[in-house]
């Protein structure tokens, strides 16, 4: 379960890449009710989006040259630099090698054997995101991949996970967790790309964030009000909760979720 008491290997810290930073405001102030603040001159244009006072992500500006719009999925790590050697033994790749930001920690944009991007916080005054596993917050992760087996064991080298295969009524799904942390650790799951006709389309591996909400299908209605789309409508899954994929106006992944994950 996803909780700010951040562990080696859990996320710690999502943001959006997107052409325009004061429109996807307007979209997730409006889906979400967070507000952006700027991290200030020296930041080359990051800012964070609050709720209720609390940090719940980041934003930046990308340009065409930097790849499309995304969110970003991070992960704790207790030495960046290590953490990008053990990537690049794996056959990943580091397409942002490990750099300081300010006092607050170190960060890097790292890539697994299939191209899919993350990054990894390790921090120093902060610790990551200021809420997580609650309404508005990041509640859950998971990897689209074209191969599980291949996925586990990368990240298991790199950031040391554990995966289990775990049964529930709509059928059998791989969660995984930190090191060492069990059931009560698992933050995410590793989906086959191609059991998922949506995903498959696009034949592109990635990183989904969960937003936990109190209504999907009113989360999803607004957000097509706002100007987003539906790569998957609201649905209820046994043992699991209600949930809907959507994308922001400008192509941005992520899902919303009401419902623990481990729920059975």
């Amino acid at each position: 379960m996803l909780t700010t008491r951040f562990v080696d290997g859990a996320p710690n810290w999502i943001d959006v890449g997107t052409p325009d930073v004061g429109a996807a405001t307007s979209f997730y102030g409006g889906l979400f009710g967070w507000e952006y603040r700027s991290a200030g001159p020296d930041a080359g244009g990051y800012g964070f989006f609050r709720l209720a006072g609390r940090i719940v992500a980041g934003a930046t500006r990308t340009t065409p040259e930097q790849g499309p719009p995304a969110w970003t999925v991070y992960f704790r790590s207790p030495d960046a630099q290590a953490t990008a050697q053990a990537v690049r033994r794996a056959r990943g790749s580091v397409p942002t090698p490990p750099v300081e930001v300010g006092d607050q920690g170190r960060t890097a944009i790292l890539a697994d054997q299939t191209g899919v991007p993350f990054g990894i916080w390790e921090p120093a005054l902060r610790e990551g995101v200021e809420a997580a596993g609650e309404v508005g917050s990041l509640c859950w992760v998971e990897l689209y991949t074209p191969d599980i087996a291949r996925a586990a064991a990368f990240y298991h080298s790199v950031l040391g996970w554990e995966s289990s295969a775990v049964t529930f009524p709509g059928g059998v799904y791989t969660s995984v967790n930190p090191a060492g942390s069990g059931e009560e650790g698992f933050f995410g799951g590793l989906v086959p790309l191609a059991d998922d006709p949506t995903e498959a389309e696009s034949g592109q591996p990635y990183w989904l964030p969960y937003i936990g909400v109190d209504d999907p299908d009113a989360a999803v209605a607004r957000a097509v009000e706002l100007g987003g789309r539906v790569r998957m409508p609201a649905t209820s899954l046994a043992g699991v909760g209600r949930l809907a994929r959507l994308e922001d106006p400008y192509g941005a992944r992520f899902a919303v979720l009401k419902g623990d994950p481990r729920q059975t």
